[in-house]
């Protein structure tokens, strides 16, 4: 990275002096939490998955010095002090409420989506108030280092006032098998993470219309396989989010590319890039280029930097919720922010069964 730029693509790690404890053993607690709390040093104490047997593994592989038999055990077990949720969002609300009812747990990370819907996620924002504890959800896209370096020169102001933003997805995520019992696909497992960076980049929009399709590459049955949508915010902006999870045939002799690239033009300068996790395991850091007529002089300038969203950004994710547990403040990722996100969620979704653009004003948000 060009230091001179000042800019900072990863999250300082402030505090790691917190004991937690994990529930999950799947590939994103396994692969990238784990891999990403290892190297910023923070204390993970103790694992629990759906089968002992798998937490185990994963207790071995990354030194982890005790494995309960059970999620409710692990949140018991008086020497946890936050705990950190790779859950199904179905099963994941009823161990954040028995989380909130033991005194040793100081703080929640969930995993997103929080919840099914918007009403659940805030009846357990309400839930974490009345226990007093923080609760805090996982929406790491904020932490991908390209976002991150975006959100700085925006409030710069290098790019002037914002005009439109799009990020478009052709790429295949991993999809776990649960999700295939749900009714809700591509917007509440994947689109979230684009319309929450969205509103970290914009702010709240006031409406949202979705079209969708159910994408015939796949075997399950599913209404939401390829979404888009287009947002409009009060400042006038607008911005789109399209998602196709599949990119083409599903055949190993097609040769499918496979990215995600995103734009976002102001009145002042243009900056755009791509996301890394695609080339996941091998890797590759997303990337930034801007051009602003005062920052720059209008030259395209390219910050660099060698770390990933997968596995690096989820080291700020924890970290913000360790310092806000340190200092009393509320975290970067609070609940009460992640129910607007989950509120555009449910409205993406009244625009699918209606046809329609839909008011935010409609969900409380």
């Amino acid at each position: 990275m060009d230091a001179a730029l000042g800019f900072l693509p990863d999250a300082a790690v402030r505090c790691r002096e917190f004991r937690i404890g994990c529930i999950g053993a799947g590939f994103i607690m396994a692969d990238v939490h784990l891999a990403s709390y290892a190297e910023a040093g923070f204390s993970v104490v103790a694992i629990a998955s759906r089968t002992e047997a798998k937490a185990a593994e994963v207790a071995q592989r990354w030194g982890i010095p005790a494995v309960h038999a059970t999620p409710q055990a692990l949140i018991e077990d008086p020497n946890i002090e936050i705990l950190d949720i790779a859950f199904p969002p179905d099963q994941q609300p009823a161990l954040i409420r028995h989380a909130l009812k033991q005194p040793h747990i100081k703080a929640i990370l969930a995993q997103k989506p929080l919840a099914m819907d918007c009403v659940e996620a805030r009846a357990l924002a309400a839930d974490a108030r009345a226990a007093g504890k923080l609760l805090s959800v996982n929406q790491n896209m904020r932490f991908d280092q390209s976002m991150r370096v975006l959100k700085q020169i925006m409030d710069r102001g290098a790019l002037g006032t914002p005009v439109i933003a799009t990020i478009e997805m052709r790429a295949v995520p991993h999809w776990q098998p649960f999700l295939q019992a749900y009714d809700r696909l591509t917007l509440l497992n994947m689109s979230i993470h684009h319309l929450d960076v969205l509103r970290f980049l914009l702010g709240d929009p006031t409406e949202i219309y979705t079209a969708a399709r159910p994408d015939p590459r796949t075997q399950f049955k599913h209404r939401d396989g390829i979404a888009v949508s287009t947002l409009q915010f009060p400042s006038g902006a607008i911005a789109v989010s399209m998602e196709d999870v599949w990119t083409g045939p599903r055949d190993p002799d097609f040769k499918s590319d496979s990215y995600i690239k995103w734009r976002l033009e102001g009145t002042e300068g243009v900056a755009q890039g791509t996301i890394g996790w695609p080339d996941y395991p091998h890797g590759s850091p997303s990337t930034l280029r801007y051009a602003s007529k005062s920052a720059t002089g209008g030259e395209w300038v390219e910050p660099r930097w060698n770390t990933r969203w997968f596995p690096q950004a989820f080291a700020g994710v924890m970290e913000q919720l360790q310092y806000a547990v340190k200092t009393g403040e509320q975290p970067l990722l609070n609940v009460d922010d992640n129910v607007k996100t989950m509120a555009l969620i449910d409205a993406a979704y009244r625009s699918l069964e209606q046809k329609r653009a839909v008011q935010l004003s409609e969900f409380g948000a």
